[in-house]
């Protein structure tokens, strides 16, 4: 193995409070009751205009895109920053680079918003590249996101890992035949990593990195 792809959201760092507020700020906007906190978890991680059409019990594509409009006026400028690393995540993606590995960033956020959260918490020096969404939804499955890291980097998909929180993580990493390291200190469960295919389960950032050692 000589390639690691992270997810951010729930994987490097913790985003539930921006997330969270944006996304009830843009129910509020088009005149919704907004759910609680506590009930707007599961939105982290899955692409924005699935989380909407849900929360609205719509299938209306131009309200869903009027949604996330209000969402990232409030995320560009606030909910951006609203956001923490996780422990030691630094010291990980250290340890990954010593051990040989290149790094790059695979994350269903736009990767404009992306590059400025990196940027942020100083990981930029960490990263091999930084890859995203479109604005306009343009590879914002995790499954075409990957494909298009491995064209884009002529990477080997046996040489490859992918390493996040949310089955979709898995589903992407597998339907392009990567090995998948879920981790369960973010926003999924172990039995939804599993579930869906992940090879082997990281309970800690530190368990990310002793899962790499093992293979060189």
């Amino acid at each position: 193995m000589n390639t690691v792809l992270f997810d951010l959201d729930g994987t490097l760092t913790d985003p539930k409070i921006g997330i969270t507020t944006c996304i009830q700020y843009a129910l509020e906007q088009l005149g919704y009751q907004a759910p609680e906190t506590d009930d707007l978890l599961w939105c982290i991680g899955p692409p924005l205009t699935v989380s909407f059409a849900q929360l609205m019990q719509i299938d209306d594509p131009a309200l869903v895109a009027i949604a996330i409009s209000h969402y990232r006026d409030r995320f560009a400028t606030v909910g951006l920053y609203e956001n923490l690393l996780y422990p030691d995540i630094p010291k990980i993606l250290q340890s990954i680079r010593d051990h040989g590995y290149q790094i790059f960033l695979a994350t269903s956020k736009p990767h404009v918003y992306a590059k400025r959260i990196i940027e942020h918490f100083a990981l930029t020096p960490w990263f091999d590249g930084i890859y995203g969404s479109e604005l306009d939804g343009t590879r914002s499955h995790k499954a075409e996101l990957i494909s298009y890291i491995i064209q884009s980097e002529s990477l080997s998909t046996n040489q490859t890992i992918m390493v996040g929180d949310r089955y979709h993580d898995v589903v992407g990493a597998k339907q392009n035949q990567l090995f998948a390291i879920g981790v369960t200190y973010g926003y999924g469960t172990e039995a939804e990593l599993s579930d869906h295919g992940a090879d082997l389960i990281a309970n800690s950032p530190l368990e990310i990195a002793q899962i790499l050692q093992n293979f060189k």
